[in-house]
């Protein structure tokens, strides 16, 4: 298994759009199902977010000042999909606005990703070498298993907080 924090938060990537397919083949299927989708999306986002927000984004930060913008922009993104995660989490699937808040939440994900992947990892790819993506990594790693599963863990919510308040 690969350290590189890029190729780790790809990883990450991959298993999100797979849920969001998921999602989208089961949007007319039973609330149950809907429930269990959405519940494996708001981990997944819960810890992904964790680890760029506590690892990634502020080493970059400290490495590469000229991103400070995208950094910043990342964290607001964040922010928007925390908010819609912690609501989700609150709310049942038969509710009538479950299906549309999870599309939002989706679209804006997606949108967040593709800006990641096409423009920023690039940049940070170029200015920061092998040894370095793989030391951030190995922090991520370490962090992984400590890292909230939920929104409503105490640790999402100071990570959420932080990253606004930055």
């Amino acid at each position: 298994m690969s350290t590189d924090a890029i190729v780790l938060l790809k990883e990450d990537h991959k298993e999100m759009r797979r849920l969001f397919k998921a999602f989208q083949d089961a949007e007319e299927g039973p609330a149950s199902q809907r429930q269990k989708l959405v519940n494996q999306i708001l981990e997944a986002l819960t810890v992904h977010t964790y680890l760029e927000n506590e690892v990634m984004y502020p080493e970059v930060r400290r490495l590469l000042p000229d991103l400070e913008d995208d950094i910043l922009e990342s964290y607001e993104e964040h922010h928007v999909a925390d908010v819609l995660c912690a609501e989700l989490a609150a709310m049942d699937a038969d509710h009538e606005h479950f299906n549309a808040k999870t599309t939002v939440l989706i679209e804006n994900v997606r949108h967040h990703v593709e800006e990641e992947e096409e423009e920023w990892f690039p940049k940070v790819r170029d200015a920061l070498g092998r040894k370095q993506l793989q030391e951030i990594g190995e922090k991520m790693i370490a962090l992984r298993s400590d890292a909230p599963r939920t929104p409503s863990d105490p640790k999402a919510i100071k990570k959420a907080i932080d990253a606004v308040t930055a």
